[in-house]
């Protein structure tokens, strides 16, 4: 029996949780704007990829996150080091998070409340730092009423953790966020990558960090099932049901931007063969790992692009 429940929690926690880094990010800030793209559990990938430019002082003054995105740019504005990849490689499995529980809880299958409100399970999330005003950070979240993306800034909204909240409920399987008697879901219905904020705001230095490989595109087609669910927000199901070509419209931009120099792109290195809500630990953690050392391997160009050198 002891052996049975030694393999079940083998097979529910990564085997290498023990090998993310630790620490605290440097005091030092470097100009610029890092444009996070979501993905549910691909997140994974930024997440390495940010503990790494952490580790390497690479801690940009604005942030701006989908999904996924604001939840690990949230850990990066805190400079923790590992806390975001600890507590997925850590808890996916965890019922609370993602499954039956969840559901009764939060009435979805993925209930993100757990990441910003269990402080006593997950590892305390360093406020004071997050909230210092030397940052910008902003969680886009989509409006339900409008089908318009919103942009929610640290400091200037009542409450960002709502607002991150709100960015991170996916559409179809979670219930609508409400903010300010407004209800909201998934930035990415709207807006997947939200680089077009940063080059509004007028940044010269621009990292989009994709989850998907560069050549990645969605089928070039209408949700069709958008109508029917959200039949009482038709502005949303608009908007949600032309995500898919707006994305692959978004991707191209981007790497013509990139080209041009306007702003610079990462991407994994290979194609990323991990679900929205993969459950196979191990796969999780490969794709962190493979952030980690995509940013390690495209340092000296990251850091010539911001610093010039």
């Amino acid at each position: 029996m002891q052996r049975v429940i030694q393999r079940t929690k083998q097979e529910t926690v990564y085997s290498r949780l023990s090998d993310i880094p630790r620490g605290s990010a440097s005091d030092q800030i470097v100009d610029g704007c890092l444009v996070l793209e979501g993905g549910a559990f691909r997140g994974l990938y930024t997440q390495g990829f940010l503990d790494a430019m952490m580790q390497n002082d690479l801690n940009m003054s604005s942030v701006i996150g989908v999904s996924a995105g604001a939840l690990g740019g949230m850990n990066y504005v805190s400079g923790q080091i590992g806390r975001s990849a600890r507590i997925n490689l850590g808890h996916r499995h965890d019922g609370r998070y993602v499954g039956a529980k969840a559901a009764l809880h939060s009435r979805s299958l993925l209930d993100i409340s757990f990441l910003v409100e269990e402080r006593g399970i997950l590892e305390p999330f360093d406020e004071a730092r997050f909230f210092q005003p030397e940052r910008t950070f902003v969680a886009v979240a989509t409006n339900c009423l409008t089908g318009e993306p919103e942009y929610f800034e640290k400091g200037k909204c009542p409450d960002i953790v709502r607002a991150v909240r709100a960015s991170a409920t996916m559409p179809y399987i979670s219930p609508m966020v409400k903010i300010g008697g407004v209800p909201y879901l998934d930035g990415g219905c709207a807006c997947k990558i939200p680089y077009v904020w940063a080059l509004a705001r007028g940044y010269e230095k621009i990292i989009v960090i994709r989850t998907r490989d560069k050549d990645f595109r969605k089928e070039d087609r209408l949700h069709g099932a958008a109508s029917t669910v959200y039949r009482k927000h038709p502005e949303f199901a608009r908007r949600l049901a032309r995500s898919n070509i707006d994305y692959n419209h978004q991707c191209d931009e981007i790497e013509w931007l990139h080209s041009e120099g306007r702003l610079l792109r990462m991407a994994p290195s290979e194609p990323v063969d991990v679900a929205r809500l993969e459950g196979d630990m191990e796969k999780l953690g490969d794709l962190y790992w493979l952030g980690w050392n995509d940013c390690n391997e495209r340092l000296d160009e990251m850091k010539a692009y911001l610093l010039g050198s």
